[in-house]
């Protein structure tokens, strides 16, 4: 898989793998009634490219014929708003790549912290990352109640600078 930034021809894979992430990944921890509260239907294209101009980067895992299997989002402020891959590549570690690219971007953005609020699928895959659980989030999305786990993860400070040699 290749890992590149998003482009807008991406926007009905992004739909495609959200909403299918949701009712078959999701599935295994959520109820229906809860997963078609949080994505009733694909979202439309033109939603996915306003999202994808409001100044987050998107990065996507492309497959050989490079369609999108998979995405994630960083916002400046450290955040990965949505972070899902296609079902059939769950587990290959093609998220773990996607992660990978994400952290490191990050680092060279000098962000000093990453946070997420992550579903419970995503809440295991952040703990392998080294996140640390803040706490359980409950809250109501088109009036069904849900849960998320607000999570964070301090970044090691980059050192750029030269090593300075001691002669003796």
């Amino acid at each position: 898989m290749l890992i590149r930034p998003f482009e807008p021809r991406d926007a009905a894979d992004w739909a495609r793998i959200f909403h299918t992430a949701v009712h078959q990944i999701g599935a295994r921890d959520y109820s229906a009634e809860q997963c078609a509260a949080w994505s009733p239907e694909p979202a439309p294209v033109d939603r996915v490219l306003e999202r994808a101009r409001d100044g987050r980067r998107i990065w996507v895992a492309a497959d050989a014929n490079n369609v999108a299997q998979g995405f994630i989002e960083l916002e400046a402020d450290g955040h990965i708003d949505c972070f899902y891959l296609a079902p059939e590549v769950a587990g290959t570690g093609i998220g773990a790549d996607l992660y990978a690219r994400l952290e490191g971007e990050a680092r060279n953005f000098g962000l000093s912290a990453l946070y997420v609020e992550a579903s419970e699928a995503a809440r295991r895959f952040f703990l392998r990352q080294g996140f640390a659980e803040e706490h359980r989030r409950d809250f109501e999305r088109r009036g069904v109640m849900m849960h998320n786990y607000a999570m964070t993860k301090t970044l090691p400070e980059v050192h750029t600078g030269a090593i300075n040699a001691r002669s003796g």
